[in-house]
């Protein structure tokens, strides 16, 4: 029958062939198609130039090269359901559960110091989920909680918190024109080792100042430049630095004769001096020196570096 019409079985199966081929690329010019309509952009053209597909060069870009595997996966997918567009992806299953985040949250305001790799072992042990210190991070973000250093403060007493309320009622309402004559000193020390502050705990944004967010530490001993100097509403008083410790007869003898006394005389009797109670501050010859010269002290309560504005200043220097 086919001798009759003058084919053989190589032309049919040439034929065949032909056919197949030309489905191929019917096929391969439709998915081209829809991938520039979704604006990806993908070596197209080196693609088709591979596969000899007469396609204008201007329908496709040429500037990127993603690898191969990317087109075999587009066309994989265009041969299934006839599409290229990204699939939904919800991601990775979360490792915890909400009642698993709510313990480590109640782990960390607990114990405000433990560190992520602790909070990590403390639920593996309670819940027998292991998580990542990363993992751990992220739950206690997504709370409003992240790794701070606290405040220092020092150790205060039921004393301490009494005074320290009713020095600030007695104050709470004076003018300006009051503290203006108010001068205000301290020396800082400013120490050339270092006193390990990089203890970190976990806080929300604005809570500094919490007690739970706060740690107890003495003043630091070491080695270092100790600066003094005062404040008054509108002056200063020149610094003074000094690589020793102070003592009552060099605060007698440059800080009050050098310093304070120049601004009392310029003031006069409603001049206040400032200080905050130290060892040298209080000493004898401090108090005959005070007293000859007629300048008033504040009274000033223990332990209340907060209270002092200049306190802030040297905190912000150091």
């Amino acid at each position: 029958m086919l001798d009759f019409f003058g084919f053989n079985e190589i032309t049919v199966a040439f034929f065949g062939l032909f056919l197949k081929i030309a489905e191929f690329i019917v096929t391969l010019i439709k998915l081209t198609k829809i991938i520039l309509d979704k604006s990806l952009v993908l070596p197209v053209g080196e693609l088709l130039d591979d596969w000899n597909v007469d396609v204008p060069s201007w329908k496709y870009p040429r500037n990127l090269e993603p690898p191969k595997s990317v087109i075999s996966r587009l066309w994989q997918r265009f041969q299934d359901d006839g599409n290229v567009s990204r699939c939904y992806s919800t991601g990775l299953p979360r490792v915890t559960t909400p009642n698993e985040d709510r313990y480590s949250a109640f782990t960390a305001k607990s114990n405000r110091r433990s560190t992520a790799s602790d909070l990590s072992r403390q639920l593996s042990s309670a819940t027998r989920t292991t998580v990542s210190r990363q993992t751990v991070y992220r739950r206690l973000r997504h709370i409003g909680l992240y790794a701070r250093r606290p405040v220092g403060c020092v150790p205060l007493t039921a004393t301490h918190y009494r005074l320290r309320l009713t020095w600030s009622r007695e104050h709470a309402f004076w003018t300006p024109q009051q503290w203006s004559c108010v001068m205000f000193s301290d020396e800082s020390r400013f120490c050339l080792q270092s006193d390990s502050r990089w203890t970190l705990i976990w806080r929300a944004p604005g809570t500094r100042y919490q007690q739970e967010n706060t740690i107890e530490r003495h003043r630091y001993g070491g080695a270092g430049w100790l600066v003094w100097g005062g404040i008054i509403l509108g002056s200063r008083t020149d610094l003074h630095v000094q690589s020793v410790l102070m003592t009552g007869h060099i605060y007698r003898d440059v800080i009050l004769e050098q310093h304070v006394r120049l601004f009392w005389g310029a003031m006069g009797a409603e001049f206040q001096f400032m200080d905050d109670s130290a060892h040298p501050h209080r000493a004898n010859i401090v108090d005959e020196c005070l007293q000859s010269e007629d300048i008033t002290r504040m009274d000033w309560p223990a332990y209340s570096p907060d209270l002092n504005p200049i306190q802030h200043v040297g905190d912000m220097l150091g």
